[in-house]
């Protein structure tokens, strides 16, 4: 199995050079790139054996702090008594080492480096204590035991020969320092958010490894799920579709150049058709014969817009480098998978040898949600490919990635492709209500080929939602019915399987929840101003993820639906440390600051919270709820606002900044900082009426809100060319395309082309 390179274009993160934890085997040591030199950290036991082989099931206590670069990880096991912690200060050729053990009678240290040929001229180790043992074997892998009595701490430097020789305060110092650097620079959250920061970050850097078969950095979910020796089930490595892209847009608000290279991983497995496979591994190939959801489009362009507060500052290439990819495979969908009523329906190809293909079981794993009630009585049409269920979340995603996709097409400047997109989603939006929409039940349910709705229900009712299709009307009646506490709401909220379900249970995707799932229903509930309710979910299952990462040091595949579920064995089909489910993190964060396609939301989440360190094109972001909510970048104020005002539509660019304010309850009083190229005074607009106003290095301009639920567009620029305002918009809504019943207005909805 080989993957396309990288494309060209600006560099990816990581590069695939230094000291990392490269290897998927072991979250206890690094890899050096491109020599391929390894070394890792194990306890002996006192009859000799060496333990290394941990992993969360084995011995696995807490992975700390990571650096995308392998700048700084620290990791701590538990095994035979003893507690090993382990810091490593990498990214560069030189790898330092501060590692210690502790317990009642803790065994000794092993050291195991797997060299190279050139190892003893090439390379020099200098570790602080003596060595009881050293062994070579025939493969050139060096095993070194050290007394536990000199391992309180062990400091241990592997350099090229030409380094020079290190002392151990030297190693100290920099593991010190390299701690202390990336701590600082991380994301940061307190208060409401809790250590969501720190599990959101761990959870995509420490899946980040090495292919040697491929020679590429790759960003699987899970090391654990892909990797066989770690009862994995792929050999070394693995990459899926919709997992990818999840994957993507959480690495966004780490580092937008690491999820570009993480999109691109996924992308560049495309076939001449443009779909892109389920899944492609070393040791299983690809799966030729099916995709995966169509979330390309909306991730994407998500991640683009987190990555600055205006186009002049995003990262562009996000959409430059995906855009003719996702155009592709959103066009093989109406292609390949035509069912019952010319809507989409999941599917799964003939493929040549491939006896499993064009089966009911391959055609559910299309779905990503393999094992859902709601396919428990769906059949197999071989003359479709497909089942004979039309699918409402197939059906409203194919919709929200037409309307994405417009507006990457508008971003990137080809209007034609944007208007033909759009013209392209009304027409499917009002075929997805028209077919879809069940008036006997007032909700969105599947349908069979035969007619007959299904009465199966899950939270892709809600996807409609994400893709407009609903009047404001039938918005209200479907979330109130389907977040009725016996059917998807209650605590957890959003499982994956209604719970009034006779087959709910909480076995995977028959009652779990799955951060997937929930991301893009609350995100439907937010397009349509659901706001209060989004809050509510979000808050929820916040306290789940962090309740599992608090515990277990885990963010999960997917959560516990019942009170005292342990989800933690083998049996139990949960991973430790998958990267979509920091998800729930993302919906939490997105409370505070969430970046919209008509410009940034920032509210206050009605508990002390803090979000600091958003890296962004303009800067570091911060956002502080407290008796007022701050934004901050690069410690300048940007916005000092009551904690009951909602900003919406928040664009920052050189000469302008532009928004609207909501006040909740009272009257308010905000203050904004002027753009950057202001000098002594600013044009300032409030809903259209124009004055100046004077200002000095640091002044914040103050803007009256004098009503609750009254909407107030302002818009603050430089005086310089191309800072003229245009029409303000007092609306929020994200995308384009809400269906309008005949005489109904609008529930903060507008183009978000504009």
């Amino acid at each position: 199995m080989t993957l396309a390179e990288p494309p060209a274009g600006p560099p990816l993160s990581p590069r695939p050079a230094g000291w990392n934890t490269w290897d998927v085997r072991y979250h206890t040591g690094m890899s050096h790139l491109p020599s391929g030199l390894r070394l890792r950290f194990g306890l002996a036991g006192s009859d000799g054996t060496v333990f290394d082989g941990f992993t969360w099931r084995h011995g696995l206590v807490r992975l700390g702090h990571h650096t995308v670069d392998g700048r700084y990880a620290h990791a701590v096991v538990s095994a035979l008594d003893t507690s090993l912690d382990m810091q490593f200060a990498g990214g560069g050729d030189v790898l330092d080492v501060v590692a210690s053990v502790a317990g009642d009678q803790p065994a000794d240290l092993v050291v195991v480096i797997t060299t190279t040929a050139d190892f003893d001229d090439a390379w020099r180790l200098d570790v602080s204590a003596s060595v009881t043992s050293l062994a070579d074997d025939d493969a050139g892998t060096r095993t070194l035991i050290i007394p536990a009595a000199e391992a309180s701490p062990l400091t241990l430097r592997l350099a090229p020969a030409g380094a020079g020789t290190a002392h151990s305060t030297s190693t100290a110092a920099r593991v010190a320092s390299a701690r202390a650097s990336a701590l600082d620079a991380r994301l940061q959250t307190s208060g409401w958010l809790g250590d969501a920061g720190d599990a959101y970050v761990r959870a995509v850097a420490w899946n980040t490894i090495y292919a040697p078969d491929l020679g590429r950095v790759l960003t699987p979910t899970s090391r654990d799920f892909v990797c066989a020796e770690r009862e994995g089930f792929y050999g070394t490595w693995a990459l899926h579709t919709w997992d990818t892209f999840f994957t993507g847009l959480v690495a966004g608000w780490i580092d937008s150049s690491y999820a570009r290279g993480i999109f691109g991983q996924i992308l560049d497995q495309a076939d001449e058709q443009g779909m892109l496979p389920n899944r492609v591994s070393d040791d299983k190939g690809r799966t030729d014969d099916r995709s995966q959801p169509p979330v390309g489009a909306l991730t994407v362009l998500k991640a683009y817009l987190g990555s600055g507060l205006s186009d002049e500052t995003r990262d562009r290439t996000l959409l430059s480098s995906s855009y003719d990819g996702l155009r592709r495979w959103h066009e093989w969908w109406p292609a390949a998978r035509r069912g019952p009523f010319g809507l989409l329906a999941w599917g799964s190809d003939p493929v040549a040898g491939d006896p499993e293909s064009a089966t009911m079981d391959r055609t559910r794993r299309e779905s990503g949600l393999d094992d859902s009630p709601m396919y428990d009585d769906v059949s197999y049409d071989a003359s479709t490919h497909t089942m004979d269920l039309a699918d409402v979340g197939l059906n409203a995603l194919h919709v929200a990635d037409t309307d994405a996709l417009a507006i990457m097409a508008d971003r990137l400047g080809h209007g034609a492709e944007a208007a033909g997109l759009r013209t392209e989603g009304e027409r499917a939006r009002e075929e997805l209500h028209r077919l879809l929409w069940d008036a006997e039940h007032d909700e969105y349910r599947n349908r069979w080929s035969t007619g007959t709705f299904s009465e199966k229900i899950s939270p892709t009712m809600l996807y409609p939602l994400l893709a407009g299709a609903p009047t404001l009307e039938q918005a209200r009646t479907l979330v109130s019915r389907l977040l009725a506490p016996d059917v998807l709401g209650g605590d957890p909220p959003l499982p994956s399987a209604a719970r009034n379900d006779p087959s709910f249970s909480t076995r995977y995707w028959r009652g779990r929840v799955w951060a997937p799932m929930v991301y893009l229903a609350v995100e439907g509930l937010r397009r349509y101003g659901y706001d209060d309710e989004a809050r509510e979910i979000s808050g929820k299952l916040l306290r789940l993820y962090l309740d599992e990462w608090d515990r277990h040091s885990h963010v999960r595949e997917n959560y516990p639906v019942r009170p005292g579920e342990d989800v933690r064995a083998l049996e139990a089909r949960s991973d430790g440390l998958m990267s979509w489910g920091s998800l729930l993190a993302y919906l939490a964060f997105q409370e505070l600051a969430d970046p919209r396609p008509d410009g940034w939301r920032f509210a206050h989440p009605g508990a002390p919270a803090e979000l600091a360190g958003i890296p962004l094109g303009d800067g570091r972001l911060s956002v502080v709820a407290a008796d007022r909510l701050s934004v901050v970048l690069d410690k300048a104020p940007l916005l000092d606002v009551d904690a009951h005002v909602v900003i919406s539509g928040y664009h920052r660019g050189r000469h302008t900044v532009r928004g609207i304010a909501t006040a909740r309850e009272a009257d308010a009083r905000i203050f904004i900082a002027p753009p950057p190229g202001a000098e002594d005074t600013v044009e300032l607009h409030i809903d259209g009426v124009p004055s100046t106003y004077p200002v000095q290095p640091g002044q914040l301009v103050p803007i009256p809100v004098q009503a609750p639920d009254v909407p107030v567009a302002f818009h603050v620029s430089s005086g310089r060319p191309g800072s003229t305002p245009f029409a303000m918009h007092t609306d929020t809504h994200r995308c384009a395309g809400v269906r309008i019943a005949k005489g109904e207005e609008r529930r903060r909805s507008t183009s978000s082309e504009q």
